[in-house]
């Protein structure tokens, strides 16, 4: 079940590609185990991607996700975890404070618990997520606060659970309509175990998804495509409808602390929470596990910790730069000079080329939003190639809409037309 300390637990959830291969090193046969509890394995070059420039070219093998929700995807870690030899858990133990040990010769930290006895501990890794209280503490311990960079594009999400099967819609895996800057709402629809499917809307500001069952109805019809309108009509809803609007991008900047503590670390949204709609966090967070296994893999010495947490934060660079990079455009604050504007106009022109059936820049892109490539791939002299030769000669046509059924109901180009509601797109 979803718990308290995740509000955003009841939405959809995509564990990068990235992410899944970390957790799997982490945790072998983990995917295995996620498939066997009903997760649904599919190929992200079977989605339907609406981006802003138009549909991703569809039916080409790309790469794997596994598809669970995220309550599932927790229990099958915490069960693994709990299996390895040391783990001690504690439920229901919640953390009041943290201060040294109470002699100058112990320095051990001491965790302190609300009615629990203290914990002390040569190392302390602050996991706690968003709501992280220990920017509090080292100012209590005379350490200091770090600086903290907050974007926020005043996005929200509706969720709703709905019964099909997994192959409702034919040869498409899921959808997912993104928002763009002019049209900024869109939504997913994505297979989860137990023959449900999880469905999400999202707009930013005035354009955020209601929780009632008739707007939430009335905000996907006027998605400027007919997809998961279409889909929600074909199938059965279970439940109610949730949202979640605590979306913001936060960065606290540890590693510029000049006297950071032994015995200390920050990870996961703790360090660096991104706004859910990109689906960064659990893969970063996995990915820093891995670089904490192997710094201790390879033996520390005196003032590791602060090497480690400079890494930590390089590990969040690339998804905060696709993150706030995006959400800025939504609020017009993005950078309007220097090579980060010049980067993101090239990236948008990769983007076009992949909508108009560039396989390598739609590859490229897949890349880097997994966070399995690097950006420098979009600078591919290929693509370079097709980006001029588009501007000479003109580009092929668009990629057309994926075969899109839901049971018996399919749409197309002509019954587009009639339904004003559901323009084109670009």
């Amino acid at each position: 079940m979803p718990r308290g300390g995740v509000p955003q637990g009841r939405q959809p959830h995509v564990l990068l590609h990235r992410g899944l291969s970390a957790i799997e090193e982490l945790l072998p046969g983990l995917r295995g185990q996620l498939v066997d509890a009903g997760g649904v394995p599919l190929d992200t070059g079977d989605l339907a991607w609406l981006g802003e420039r138009g549909w991703a070219p569809f039916g080409t093998p790309a790469l794997e996700l596994v598809s669970a929700t995220r309550p599932l995807v927790e229990h099958l870690v915490r069960r693994r975890v709990s299996e390895l030899p040391g783990v001690e858990l504690r439920g229901g133990t919640r953390v009041r404070g943290l201060g040294r040990g109470a002699t100058t010769t112990d320095g051990r930290w001491l965790v302190e618990c609300f009615d629990a006895p203290p914990v002390r501990a040569d190392l302390v890794v602050d996991a706690s997520g968003r709501s992280s209280r220990l920017p509090d503490w080292l100012t209590q311990l005379r350490i200091g606060a770090p600086a903290t960079t907050t974007v926020d594009a005043g996005f929200g999400y509706a969720g709703r659970v709905y019964a099909a099967p997994s192959d409702h819609l034919g040869p498409v895996a899921g959808i997912v309509m993104l928002p763009v800057p002019g049209a900024p709402a869109g939504g997913v629809a994505l297979p989860v175990e137990g023959g449900r499917w999880m469905v999400a809307a999202v707009g930013a500001g005035d354009r955020r998804p209601p929780r009632d069952p008739a707007g939430f109805d009335a905000f996907l019809n006027r998605l400027r495509d007919p997809a998961l309108a279409d889909f929600t009509r074909s199938a059965r809803p279970m439940g109610d409808i949730t949202v979640h609007r605590r979306t913001h991008n936060v960065r606290r900047r540890y590693e510029r602390l000049t006297h950071w503590p032994d015995g200390l670390l920050v990870v996961g949204d703790a360090l660096c929470a991104f706004n859910p709609v990109y689906g960064q966090g659990i893969t970063v967070a996995a990915t820093q596990a891995l670089l904490l296994r192997q710094t201790l893999a390879a033996g520390v010495r005196p003032g590791w910790e602060r090497r480690l947490m400079r890494r930590l934060h390089r590990a969040a660079d690339l998804p905060w730069a696709i993150a706030t990079g995006e959400d800025l455009r939504h609020t017009g604050g993005g950078p309007a000079s220097g090579l980060d504007a010049l980067f993101g106009r090239w990236s948008g022109e990769v983007d076009r080329l992949a909508a108009h059936g560039n396989l390598r820049a739609q590859r490229a892109l897949d890349r880097v939003y997994h966070l399995v490539g690097s950006p420098a791939g979009l600078l591919h002299p290929a693509l370079l190639a097709a980006a001029v030769r588009g501007r000479l000669l003109g580009l092929p046509a668009p990629v057309p809409r994926p075969p899109l059924t839901t049971g018996s109901v399919q749409r197309d180009q002509t019954d587009t037309e009639r339904h004003p509601a559901y323009p084109p797109p670009p």
